[in-house]
């Protein structure tokens, strides 16, 4: 009897240990519902919120004025895109995938190139790292106005003092093909003007992200790939590189998505016609001249939406897929 009782305790407390403490408890549990809750709310309020209704608007006609002059269309303003105003939408979809060509080949190699010579700790590398990187820190506006007037000024600019040979150069103005596809579509010289000031500011970007990769890479790995016989070309691509497989991922997302959401530098310096991409067309539909119709703005936007998305789910994928290995092994 004694025996059953003293194992009434044991078993109780077997049970007991076996609960769950609660991770959090009283204020700290507001306090991290709070944590969370305030962050995801904004972020549905402000992002997914006018996203869903961005694509709703897409398939509507409406001036932008009174919600009860919102009228249902269908597939007309994707219609109209695709025919009626075929030659924008294409002309603007080869300038984004230009855009996304020349980030990748220019400044993104350019970038990695810059973190793999500072990594080597040269003379000077903090001071080089602060010039490199601070057109990243000034607000893409800001840089489009400063090549606007200091670098592509018609008259006294730096790149009409350097090549022009004494004589004005309207680098912005310039919208002949400098290669063309067709009589209709090409890379207009005044676009590839603007391609030079994008990748000033991105090329500073990616050197920080690779230097941040480079610091975490071990260099026993590089000592015993030197004492097998590579050279320093072959340590980086068949030791060094492979380790950056996660930075690698980042930056081809962020570089997709930089050229295809590309706005403020080619809204600032795009005065001319033929540098326009879904982006700038988006805003001319919705607030532009002839704009006010926010139905086929939407339908531009829903449109670069999809583009990106499908970058974004391949990255997530990538990302945990990646994950569970590492946990795995």
């Amino acid at each position: 009897m004694a025996t059953a009782e003293a194992d009434v305790p044991t078993a109780a407390l077997k049970v007991e240990r076996g609960k769950k403490a609660p991770q959090f408890k009283g204020r700290d549990r507001w306090v991290f519902y709070a944590m969370v809750g305030i962050p995801t709310g904004l972020h549905v309020l402000l992002v997914w919120v006018p996203t869903v209704g961005s694509i709703f608007l897409s398939f509507t006609d409406w001036k932008g004025i009174r919600f009860s002059d919102i009228t249902w269309v269908g597939l007309r303003n994707y219609n109209q895109i695709f025919t009626v105003f075929e030659k924008d939408f294409f002309q603007a979809l080869i300038n984004n995938t230009v855009l996304l060509v020349f980030l990748f080949l220019g400044p993104t190699l350019f970038g990695m190139f810059l973190a793999y010579s500072l990594d080597k700790s040269i003379k000077g590398t903090r001071l080089y790292q602060s010039v490199f990187y601070t057109p990243v820190v000034l607000s893409l506006a800001v840089v489009g106005f400063m090549w606007q007037s200091v670098i592509y000024s018609t008259e006294n600019g730096l790149a009409t003092q350097l090549f022009g040979g004494g004589e004005p150069v309207d680098w912005l103005g310039n919208q002949s093909f400098l290669i063309s596809f067709g009589d209709t579509y090409g890379i207009s010289k005044n676009f590839a003007a603007i391609l030079i000031a994008i990748a000033w500011r991105h090329a500073g970007y990616i050197m920080v992200l690779y230097l941040a990769g480079l610091k975490s890479v071990d260099n026993s790995l590089k000592e015993a790939a030197s004492i097998d016989g590579a050279n320093e070309w072959q340590t980086f691509r068949l030791v060094t590189f492979p380790t950056l497989k996660p930075i690698n991922v980042v930056v081809a997302v962020i570089t997709v998505i930089e050229a295809l959401r590309a706005f403020d530098i080619i809204f600032v310096l795009n005065t001319p016609r033929k540098t326009e991409v879904l982006s700038i067309l988006t805003t001319n539909n919705l607030l532009g001249e002839g704009g006010g119709n926010v139905g086929r703005g939407s339908a531009y936007a829903t449109i670069l939406f999809l583009l990106c998305l499908g970058f974004v789910i391949w990255y997530v994928t990538n990302h945990y897929k990646s994950t569970e290995e590492g946990a795995e092994s």
